[in-house]
């Protein structure tokens, strides 16, 4: 008759082989990084691909202020119909998004020699500012006698799809400033350059 500790250290075997199969595999797994460079790929695109997308989106509002003061600078004078044309143009760079939430305004600004505040002479949009009334502008742009082509845009951007952010909306506003290019400054409803 044969020992039955023989037929335990036969089953025993195959198991240790496993177990040391198993030992090798993890470590020559814990040292393959292969793969690497693909998973963070991964794991790095759908955030860049937000941020890129969001900042083309967002960037709209301040790319339509400053077409409204560039267009309106490149002007000796202006009228109705021009500033509604540059008001048009403004509103087609938002294309595909809806242009009825858009509010802009275009100003022009004296900037007082002795006081150095800037003063509206004349403003055309969906707000216009007072005639005489004042405007705060950096400390660069307070040089006495200029004038400045200062431009407002305020738009609801409602996005398309509402994962990232809310469906209700966001309030974007930006503005803009340029000096005149052509003259001193842009004529509107007037002859001369007004100094007051």
């Amino acid at each position: 008759m044969k020992p039955r500790a023989n037929k335990s250290a036969k089953s025993s075997k195959p198991l240790t082989g496993t177990w040391h199969r198993m030992r090798r595999s993890v470590r020559e797994l814990s040292g393959d990084n292969s793969g690497l460079a693909a998973v963070e790929f991964a794991m790095i695109v759908p955030l860049m691909l937000v941020l890129f997308f969001g900042r083309v989106e967002f960037s709209s509002a301040t790319v339509m202020a400053r077409t409204l003061s560039d267009l309106t600078s490149q002007n000796i004078s202006v009228t109705d119909t021009q500033l509604a044309n540059f008001r048009n143009a403004g509103a087609g760079i938002m294309t595909p998004y809806d242009a009825t939430p858009i509010k802009s305004t275009i100003t022009e600004l004296f900037v007082d020699p002795t006081t150095k505040v800037a003063r509206v002479q004349w403003s055309k949009g969906d707000a216009p500012r007072g005639a005489g009334s004042t405007v705060a502008i950096p400390a660069a742009l307070q040089v006495g006698g200029t004038y400045l082509i200062y431009s407002e845009v305020s738009y609801k951007y409602v996005p398309s799809i509402g994962y990232v952010m809310t469906k209700a909306g966001i309030d974007m506003s930006d503005f803009n400033y340029t000096r005149p290019r052509q003259s001193l400054c842009v004529m509107y409803n007037t002859a001369v350059c007004t100094t007051t």
